[in-house]
């Protein structure tokens, strides 16, 4: 019956023009947060490879780079492990005008801007591997040809550090899917737990944790976000700790009015009469009834946790450099919004606000199939 009612459910939102439209584009973003190293363009960890020469570029810019191996070289990582956290580049990239094979020697015009090149020479042996060094001089050239020199449309551009925008936004996305759903988690574990002790106990048990929420009501959630920040700390996980444990108040709220209409009912009534624990009838026949409302507040909470997390990043207390952010991305480049490349901080801030918009239209779509009276 559950999985039924679950499929109605999708139905039900399928057949609203805004419903489906925002599911797909949840549903497009996750996609794009889990397989965000297949799909980018820079696979590096963090999608972070500086070209500083290729700073602030026009999306559509395209450049041949000459790929130079390090002189330190990172172990091959498994497919896991480059799935969660990308994989190290071996090779410096060099951005390049032209070039030519002069004797045992690669001589690149070397690109430094629209302006400005020199020369430089590379050794045709440090650009090959181990293994091609005994191949004749023909084949080296052509190898290198054909593994070292490669064109890179950088598609939305690059950042002022020469980093590829389209790469950070898809990595980017991670971040934003990871604290809503940590926040959400979070927040909804703690909110049903005080919130549905609180509305089926009532007394004094109720008034401690009232005065708990309006204690915590009263304060700005941002200036609340900043004070555990700096109490456990900035970072990765830090942040979505902070913020969930900031958003648990509302559906304390929300829960607690549900369980003491619903303790009321008959079958909970029922359930008192034949000796059932007040555990167990809370969440084997209570809490089951307020999934609607739940749901609905999951939705909202999930896209307040991406606006959070955007403005702290904003702020420089969210998650740090070089891991992206999409509110990050704004803050390193908020100041091009007055300069010919306005799009650095636009993008994504597009991203920021078509997500949020998703969580919102979805929301309010399950208030509408669900009959959630607030």
């Amino acid at each position: 019956m559950a999985g039924n009612d679950n499929t109605g459910i999708l139905q039900k939102l399928l057949r609203k023009p805004s419903a489906a439209i925002a599911v797909a584009i949840i549903f497009f973003t996750c996609l794009i947060a889990i397989f965000a190293y297949l799909l980018a363009p820079d696979a590096t960890p963090y999608a972070n490879r500086m070209i500083v020469e290729l700073g602030a570029r026009s999306p559509g810019f395209t450049k041949q780079l000459l790929l130079v191996p390090k002189g330190i070289q990172h172990e091959e990582r498994s497919a896991i492990f480059q799935w969660f956290n990308g994989t190290p580049s071996n090779f410096d990239a060099v951005p390049v005008n032209n070039s030519y094979f002069s004797g045992n020697d690669v001589v690149v015009i070397h690109y430094i801007d629209e302006r400005m090149q020199d020369t430089i020479t590379y050794p045709i042996a440090k650009l090959l591997p181990a293994d091609k060094i005994a191949i004749t001089p023909t084949e080296q050239q052509q190898y290198i040809a054909k593994h070292r020199l490669i064109t890179r449309t950088y598609y939305l551009g690059t950042d002022r550090y020469g980093r590829d925008i389209l790469s950070r936004l898809l990595v980017g996305s991670r971040v934003s899917i990871a604290v809503g759903l940590v926040a959400v988690l979070l927040s909804l574990t703690i909110g049903i737990i005080l919130g549905s002790i609180s509305g089926y106990y009532g007394g004094i048990v109720d008034n401690a944790v009232m005065w708990l929420i309006n204690i915590l009501w009263s304060i700005p959630t941002l200036l609340l976000v900043f004070a555990i920040t700096l109490t456990i700390g900035k970072g990765f996980w830090e942040i979505f700790i902070a913020i969930g444990l900031t958003m648990w108040v509302g559906a304390a709220r929300l829960v607690r009015g549900q369980v003491m209409a619903l303790k009321e009912m008959e079958y909970v009534t029922a359930a008192k009469a034949l000796g059932l624990g007040n555990m167990r009838i809370i969440y084997r026949h209570i809490l089951p009834n307020i999934a609607g409302p739940l749901m609905v507040v999951a939705a909202s909470n999930f896209a307040t946790a991406i606006l959070i997390e955007a403005g702290l990043s904003f702020l420089g207390i969210g998650v740090q450099p070089p891991q992206p952010s999409w509110g990050l991305m704004i803050k390193e480049h908020y100041n091009f919004l007055i300069t010919n490349r306005p799009l650095l901080a636009i993008i994504p801030g597009i991203a920021i606000m078509l997500l949020v918009y998703a969580f919102n239209i979805l929301g309010n779509a399950l208030r509408d199939v669900l009959d959630v009276k607030e």
